[in-house]
């Protein structure tokens, strides 16, 4: 049978629940660099333009690794042939739509 995503569920904006794109502990990780370059503006603002700049190359390299990896299980998943049972098709579209819905909240 095919497993369900378990993405980590925030509070949206709208009331409804938000996924979280990033683990929490890689998440904090980004937010603490972004603190520590935001704070060092003041004196060294085009160190901190630069490093700014390679945090949301690093974010963005990162989430795109994470899509990758999350794809590639969906593709496993579903690509089982004829193997693949009736009551396992409606949680793989379960699945691409989580996956879906989180590609778009970027």
């Amino acid at each position: 049978m095919i497993d369900q995503l378990s993405p980590v569920e925030v509070a949206g904006t709208n009331g409804s629940p938000a996924v979280q794109l990033l683990p929490e502990g890689e998440a904090q990780d980004f937010r603490s660099k972004w603190q520590k370059i935001q704070a060092g503006f003041v004196d060294e603002p085009r160190k901190a333009v630069h490093e700014a700049d390679a945090l949301v190359e690093a974010a963005i390299k990162r989430l795109s690794e994470i899509f990758a990896d999350e794809r590639s299980k969906l593709e496993k998943d579903w690509d089982k042939g004829d193997d693949v049972s009736t009551e396992d098709l409606p949680v793989a579209l379960r699945r691409y739509r989580s996956f879906f819905d989180r590609l778009l909240s970027v």
